[in-house]
C-alpha cells in the first residue's frame, strides 16, 4: 500500500441522500487559532509504528511523520532525504553517509544507530512490515540482529544484501526502513500512540476514531517542508459524508470521489477535482482455508473461473465512471516495466463459457455446494461494484454469491489477517515505489508482509528472487514478468483494476497534487 494493504481504498455510495445531516464539523480556525488543512482519513488499524505498519489509514499518517534514507516524489522518482550519500561497493553492499546534524521531532539527536537498532527491533519482534527488510543479509523470522548491518560512527553505516537487488535504492524509501529513537524501542505500545519521527510534521493530536492532527515538524531541515499549519485528518465512518463537506468547503482535500460522480465531478467542483492513473492494484482475495479454495487443483480451477466470470471492463464503465482500467496483470500498470501481455493473462478477460468449464471441472472434483460470500467494508462505497461481481458470478456460475459487508475497514483487515474471513474479499496493495518488484514480494512471495491469502510457491519465490538478483533493473524487469507467468497458473488473487486517484479540494487550499500512488502531496498544500 504502500506498500499498503489497500483494502480501505474506496469509492462512495450511488445515492446521496441525507449528505448534510452526516456532516462533520471541520472548522479549526476560531477554536484554536489554527488554519489547518482538513484532509480526509480513517482509523489506523494499530499505533503508529513504520515497520508495523502495512495499510493505508496509518500510511498516510507515518509516511507524513517520519522520514527516510530515501524519498519518491510525485512521479515516483527516488531522492536523498536523510541520506547525504549512499555508494554501491561491488554488487550487494551500500555504503551510507547521513547529514549532518539530524534531530528527532523532539530535537534528540538522529544518528546510524537510529537506523540498524529499528531494523533489528522490527525483525526480532515480528512486526507486521518486518519482511520488507528481508533483503539484508543474514534475514530471518525473529533474528535478533542482521548480519549484513554494521555501524562506523554517527553518520555512516553499511548495508550488505544477501544477494543483489536490482532495485534496493528504491526500497529504501519504504517506511519499513524509517529509523526510530531510542525511547520507541523502550515501549513499542506506548510510543505507537504518540511517536516521534523525523519527518516534515509531527503528531500532536489523535482522537480515535474521529480526529489525528499533524503539525510542521521544526527539526525537519529536508526538501519537504510543510507550507502549511498543519494537517488535521478528519474520519467519516461513511464516504458519502466526506464528499458532502468537501462540497460545502468543510473539508479540504478528499482523495476519494464518490463513483457515481466520476462524470461529473470536475465540472461539479469548478477545476477542483483531478484524476489520473495511480500505482495501486486491486484483487479479489479468497481465503485458502475455505472450502473448495485451497490451494490445490480444484481451487485454481475456481478462482480461474471466477475471474473469468465477471466482466471488467463493463463493471468499470457503468459503475467506476470509466476511471479504472481492468488489470491486465498483477502489478500496476505505472510500474516500471509493465506489459499486457504476459502468457495467461486470457484468465483476467470475459469468458463465460470458459469460466463454466473450469468450474465444471472443480465441481467433477469435488461438488460446490452453500453460498459463496463477498465481503467488504461498508464505511467506503465497494457495494456497487461488488454486488455487480456477485450478479455475474450467480448468472455466469450459478452460484449462491452473496454479499458481506463489513462495518468499517479495521474490522475487515482483522479478520483477513487473522485467516477467519470466508469466501471472497476486496484487497490490494498501494505501491511505495513503481517496481513490479514492490507489489510482487509483499503480495505473493512466501511469508510476504501483504501475503495474507498465504500463497506458498517454491517456484514463484526462486523466479522472483532470479528476477531480483539481475545487474540492472531492465533485466530485473524480464524476469518480473515471466514469475508472472506462475502467478496466472495459480491465480493467488484475483486482479480487477488498476487503481486511480480521482479526487477534489475546497475553494479554500491551493497546489494541491495527487502523486504517482494517489495520495495527496500534503505538505505542498496552502491554505488561505
Amino acid at each position: 500500500m504502500n506498500g499498503a494493504k489497500a483494502i480501505a481504498l474506496g469509492t462512495a455510495a450511488l445515492a446521496l441522500i441525507g449528505l448534510s445531516a452526516c456532516s462533520t464539523d471541520t472548522s479549526d480556525e476560531g477554536a484554536t487559532g489554527h488554519n489547518y488543512v482538513t484532509a480526509y482519513g480513517c482509523e489506523p488499524k494499530r499505533g503508529l509504528v513504520p515497520a508495523d505498519t502495512n495499510e493505508i489509514c496509518g500510511t498516510r499518517v507515518v509516511r507524513s511523520i517520519f522520514a527516510g534514507l530515501v524519498s519518491v516524489d510525485e512521479k515516483g522518482d527516488p531522492h536523498n532525504d536523510l541520506a547525504e550519500d549512499i555508494s554501491l561497493e561491488g554488487d550487494r553492499t551500500y555504503h551510507v553517509t547521513l547529514k549532518d546534524g539530524l534531530k528527532f521531532s523532539d530535537g534528540s539527536p538522529l544518528t546510524s544507530h537510529n537506523f540498524v537498532d529499528a531494523w533489528n527491533f522490527a525483525v526480532a519482534n515480528d512486526l507486521v512490515s518486518a519482511k520488507f527488510l528481508k533483503p539484508i543479509k543474514g534475514y530471518a523470522d525473529s533474528v535478533e540482529k542482521l548480519e549484513g548491518l554494521s555501524v562506523q560512527d554517527d553518520r555512516h553505516f553499511t548495508i550488505e544484501l544477501g544477494q543483489p537487488q536490482s532495485d534496493f535504492l528504491l526500497a529504501l524509501s519504504y517506511h519499513a526502513y524509517f529509523p526510530m529513537p531510542d525511547s520507541a524501542l523502550e515501549d513499542i505500545k506506548a510510543y505507537g500512540e504518540n511517536p516521534i519521527g523525523a519527518g516534515p510534521y509531527k503528531l500532536t493530536d489523535w482522537q480515535h476514531e474521529s480526529t489525528l492532527t499533524i503539525v510542521p515538524n521544526e527539526n525537519y531541515t529536508g526538501e519537504f517542508k510543510p507550507r502549511n499549519d498543519g494537517i488535521k485528518f478528519v474520519m467519516y465512518p461513511k464516504l458519502e459524508a466526506a464528499y458532502a463537506d468537501l462540497q460545502a468547503d468543510n473539508l479540504d482535500v478528499l482523495d476519494q470521489i464518490p463513483t457515481n460522480l466520476y462524470d461529473t465531478f470536475k465540472q461539479d467542483l469548478d477545476g477542483r477535482g483531478e484524476s489520473q492513473p495511480a500505482g495501486v492494484a486491486q484483487y479479489l482475495g479468497i481465503n485458502y482455508n475455505s472450502p473448495h479454495f485451497g490451494n490445490t487443483e480444484e481451487g485454481r480451477l475456481r478462482r480461474k473461473a471466477i475471474s473469468m466470470a465477471f466482466d471488467r471492463k463493463e463493471i468499470s464503465d457503468k459503475i467506476l465512471g470509466g476511471v479504472r482500467e481492468p488489470a491486465t496483470e498483477f502489478t500496476a500498470a505505472v510500474n516500471s516495466g509493465y506489459s499486457a501481455d504476459i502468457p495467461g493473462h486470457e484468465f483476467l478477460e470475459f469468458n463465460p463459457e470458459r469460466a463454466r468449464e473450469l468450474w465444471a471441472q472443480a465441481d467433477a472434483i469435488s461438488p460446490y455446494e452453500g453460498q459463496l460470500k463477498l465481503s467488504f467494508n461498508a464505511d467506503a462505497d465497494h457495494r456497487p461494484w461488488m454486488e455487480a461481481i456477485a450478479n455475474q458470478l450467480r448468472n455466469e456460475l450459478k452460484v449462491d454469491a452473496v454479499l458481506n459487508p463489513y462495518p468499517d475497514f479495521k474490522s475487515m483487515i482483522s479478520d483477513v489477517a487473522g485467516g477467519s474471513i470466508e469466501g471472497i474479499y476486496r484487497t490490494g496493495w498501494f505501491g511505495d515505489y513503481p517496481s513490479q518488484n514492490n507489489f510482487l514480494t509483499p503480495m505473493f512471495s512466501t511469508g510476504g508482509a501483504g501475503n495474507d491469502e498465504l500463497y506458498n510457491s517454491e517456484r514463484f519465490d526462486a523466479a522472483l528472487a532470479d528476477a531480483n538478483s539481475k545487474p540492472t533493473v531492465e533485466e530485473a524487469n524480464k524476469g518480473y514478468l515471466k514469475s508472472q507467468e506462475i502467478l496466472f497458473d495459480d491465480m493467488p488473487l484475483i486482479p480487477t483494476w488498476y487503481g486511480a486517484v480521482a479526487g477534489g479540494y475546497s475553494t479554500k487550499v491551493h497546489d494541491v497534487v495527487f502523486s504517482w500512488n494517489s495520495f495527496p502531496l500534503y505538505y505542498k498544500i496552502t491554505k488561505d
